[in-house]
Parts: C-alpha cells; sequence; structure tokens
C-alpha cells in the first residue's frame, strides 16, 4: 500500500507489543519488533508471515541504550527511514513499599523509564533530519492513579507520560506524538509479580480485562490519522472499570 510505514515496536512478544505488531502487519505497514524473549519474536514472525505480513524480529533489551541505538540505526539504514517507533516494552512486578523489593523497583525504573527514554534518544535524532517521525508511548491507567501495591509502577507511567507530553511540547510539529494508556489488559504483566499481597489484589483487579487488540486499535487509528492530525492522548480501558 502506498501509505505503508516502518514502525518499531518494542517489547513485541507478547501482550500489547504482540498485538500492536499483528495489527499494524495486518493493515500493511512494515514492522520490525523487538523483545528480549527471540522464540516468542520467531513464532511471532511466523505467524505474521503466514498471512502476508511483513516483519523483522530482532533480539533487544531496552535497558541497554546502546542496543537499542543500533536497533534504530540498523531499521534506517536497512528500510531508508523510520516513520514510527512505539515505545511499548514495560515491566510491572507490583508490591507495597513495605515489602521492601528494592530490586524490582529498579528494575520498573530502568525497562519503563530508563528504556523508554533509550527510544526516544535513538529516534529523535532520525525525525529530525526527516523532518517527520511519530513517537508512540504505551504508558498505562497507572499514569493516571495510584493504587496501593502500584507505587513504584505508577510513578513510572507518570514519569513516562510526563516525558511523552514533554517531548509533544518541545519538537517539531512535523513530529507527531501519542500517549496511550491502557487500563487491564490480557496480559503477561502480572506473571512478574512475586509478592503475595499483590499478585492477591490483581486477581480481582483484573477480573474484567480487555484483549490487546483493543489497545492495537487505538495505535492503528492514531498512527493512520494524516500528518496535519496528531493524536495527543488515548486512555482505553474495560467499559466496567473504574
Amino acid at each position: 500500500m502506498s501509505d505503508s510505514k516502518i514502525i518499531i515496536v518494542t517489547g513485541a512478544s507478547s501482550g500489547i507489543g504482540e498485538a500492536v505488531a499483528e495489527r499494524l502487519t495486518a493493515e500493511g505497514h512494515h514492522v520490525v519488533a523487538g523483545a528480549r524473549r527471540t522464540e516468542r519474536l520467531e513464532a511471532l514472525a511466523e505467524r505474521v508471515r503466514g498471512t502476508g505480513g511483513s516483519i523483522e524480529v530482532r533480539t533487544l533489551d531496552v535497558t541497554d541504550r546502546a542496543a537499542v541505538s543500533a536497533f534504530v540505526d540498523a531499521t534506517v539504514a536497512t528500510h531508508g527511514r523510520l516513520d514510527v517507533i512505539v515505545n511499548n516494552a514495560g515491566v510491572m512486578p507490583l508490591s507495597r513499599l513495605d515489602a521492601l523489593l528494592v530490586d524490582q523497583w529498579d528494575t520498573m525504573i530502568d525497562v519503563n523509564v530508563r528504556g523508554l527514554l533509550h527510544g526516544i534518544a535513538a529516534a529523535l535524532p532520525h525525525f529530525q533530519r526527516q523532518g517527520a517521525g511519530h513517537f508512540v508511548t504505551v504508558a498505562s491507567i497507572g499514569a493516571h492513579e495510584v493504587v496501593p501495591t502500584a507505587a513504584v509502577y505508577c510513578a513510572t507511567k507518570y514519569a513516562a507520560w510526563a516525558i511523552t507530553e514533554g517531548l509533544r511540547l518541545e519538537v517539531d510539529p512535523s513530529i507527531r506524538v501519542t500517549t496511550v494508556s491502557p487500563g487491564v489488559v490480557e496480559s503477561e504483566l502480572a506473571d512478574t509479580i512475586t509478592d503475595s499481597t499483590a499478585a492477591a489484589a490483581m486477581q480481582d483487579y483484573r477480573a474484567a480485562a480487555i484483549p490487546p487488540d483493543a489497545i492495537a486499535r487505538g495505535i492503528a487509528y492514531a498512527i493512520g490519522e494524516p500528518a496535519e492530525v496528531d493524536v495527543n492522548e488515548l486512555i482505553i480501558r474495560p467499559a466496567r472499570q473504574r
């Protein structure tokens, strides 16, 4: 299709990232998918190619700044441009602060905040050189509210919202910026919770969840709008979520 775009998606091995990759390739875009779990990426690629989609996959750890830069630079070198980067990689090992799971706090900061910054730092020079580009940040409803056991996670998502909004205000209008905040979505995020109190609370919280493709459709909408239309923010959650 003539308006096919070159799109990077991080955290593409499961959940929202996987759904975004599948949705965007189905709409005719070329996706460069990155994540740590190579075997899951290969399965995604096989599935997408089996339906005629265009995708390439590469192992990526967003906490490694040099790796993110190399990932983005290689995409531009191969395709001559980069149209969109979907900074989606994230982790959510929830716990009460008095559980003192400090290593897990650090992991959330490294992936959810530094990983986002690494993606921005890698793509921004290319977008500025091209005079066009689109940043999409997958934040969370946790960027708009705080619940018990989620203090650090929500802090990282507030940070993701603030960083992305600051980016929108600073860049030239030729570069579009979108923050997407999902509510409760079917995913593996909760599988990283080791704290028993947080895990029990999450069982009830996730009772009403929407499929990750609901978020993917929102991202596809923002990307598909004309260049003069900048969809700045989307909050997408189950109708039953309050």
